[in-house]
């Protein structure tokens, strides 16, 4: 479910004039959560939650669940304290891209105006697909039947003449439903809904507007610009006073580049041993550089998340001499960062290591290192990470890892972390 405010002033039905909205937002409802149930039907109709251990967060949940005041993000442990009798359900991220990577070919079916926004959304441009297909809301019909039909869950579409809208009307049509916001009733639309309703509304932001006594888009877009500005700033003010008033030029950008890819751990028990953590951070070094090859690109930039037993969250970020998808020359740069985080003396309660500054390794210039050129340094461990990949792909992704981290796993079992995908 979108996690914007939603206004029970909003109707649902605002008129049925398709002329001039041709973008949809496509959103899965309960997405990780809806796999599951639709490989496991004995599962419907119950509170399901989609997560790891008691001291992860909560990835997915149905809205059975939800009517407990369950949601996304929310730590396990208040999950299952708020929904008791809740079936948990262990994350299956290999599962949830292959379904999330259907779902988006029967969207290019349609129109090849796609862009995928993250694993369970994705805007299309549908005003070349009119004309064999119908209307705006014929098609998003077409696609939610054939994703029913094609993996046995469900989505929601906004329909609107901008992207800004059309994703604020799928928020509105859940679950299971087609919403169109046609171009003349934008700004009514708009008019019944918060101010954290739009995009680039946090709680600071929210809280800076209310001070002003702004509350709601209403009042906003009856303020003055200038007065929005003094509150958050010029340049968002002027682009909140836009939203504000329905203006969103932006064009769907198909293939779209994925601007990071990373992964992250939540320990079982806060770990105080930095052996350990190290350790750690190679196993997502590796993981992450292998997704980097899968995917043809390499990395400028490596970052790494820690945060701490008391909740406090540390980053940091290096930006490398030569892009590189080598597992080990992520682990070094994040070992360099790990090194100088300051935890205060605190033991640990997550890792996560981050690729930033992605590009194509086929047309990434490169600058060969010494070692490479004497056939002892990148070349020749990236030809060895490519054969663990093979082996994985063969074996399974746990059937061989970096091999520095064996004995560390042998002795401190680690196979019980919940796992998160960042990208």
């Amino acid at each position: 479910m979108s996690r914007s405010p939603r206004s029970g002033a909003a109707r649902r039905d605002w008129g049925a004039d398709e002329d001039g909205c041709s973008i949809l937002h496509v959103d899965m409802d309960a997405f990780f959560a809806s796999v599951e149930i639709a490989r496991r039907p004995q599962l419907r109709g119950l509170p399901v939650i989609v997560g790891g251990s008691e001291r992860a967060v909560v990835l997915a949940a149905t809205y059975e669940a939800r009517a407990f005041g369950v949601h996304s993000a929310m730590p396990m442990t208040a999950a299952r304290r708020l929904c008791p009798h809740a079936v948990v359900v262990p994350p299956d991220i290999a599962t949830y891209r292959a379904v999330s990577s259907g779902v988006i070919q029967i969207l290019r079916d349609v129109t090849t105006l796609v862009e995928q926004v993250s694993v369970d959304e994705a805007f299309l441009d549908v005003s070349g697909a009119r004309r064999r297909l119908g209307p705006p809301t014929s098609i998003a019909e077409l696609i939610r039947s054939r994703v029913l039909a094609a993996h046995g869950i469900i989505c929601s579409v906004g329909i609107a003449s901008t992207k800004f809208v059309a994703k604020l009307a799928s928020g509105h049509a859940k679950p299971d439903g087609v919403l169109l916001v046609p171009k003349d009733a934008t700004v009514p639309f708009l008019r019944t809904l918060p101010v954290g309703a739009l995009w680039g509304v946090g709680e600071r932001t929210e809280a800076a507007l209310a001070r002003w006594g702004v509350r709601t888009v209403a009042e906003l877009a009856d303020s003055d610009v200038g007065t929005i500005q003094r509150a958050v700033g010029r340049t968002a003010g002027s682009h909140l006073y836009d939203l504000s008033w329905g203006r969103d030029p932006r064009p769907v950008e198909p293939g779209r580049e994925e601007k990071s890819i990373g992964t992250e751990v939540t320990f079982p028990v806060d770990v105080a041993d930095p052996v350990v953590v190290q350790a750690k951070v190679l196993e997502l070094a590796d993981r992450c550089a292998g997704r980097l090859r899968a995917q043809g690109l390499v990395a400028r930039t490596i970052a790494v998340k820690v945060r701490t037993s008391d909740f406090r969250t540390l980053t940091r970020s290096r930006t490398l001499v030569t892009p590189t998808d080598v597992g080990r020359e992520v682990y070094l740069a994040a070992r360099e960062l790990l090194a100088g985080v300051d935890l205060g003396g605190l033991p640990v309660r997550l890792v996560g290591v981050r690729a930033e500054g992605l590009s194509a390794a086929s047309s990434t210039i490169r600058q060969p290192t010494l070692d490479e050129v004497s056939g002892d340094g990148e070349s020749s461990r990236r030809d060895a990470e490519r054969a663990m990949d093979r082996v994985r792909e063969r074996f399974g992704s746990a059937s061989i890892g970096a091999a520095a981290s064996a004995s560390r796993v042998a002795r401190r079992p680690t196979t019980d972390f919940a796992r998160r995908d960042l990208s």
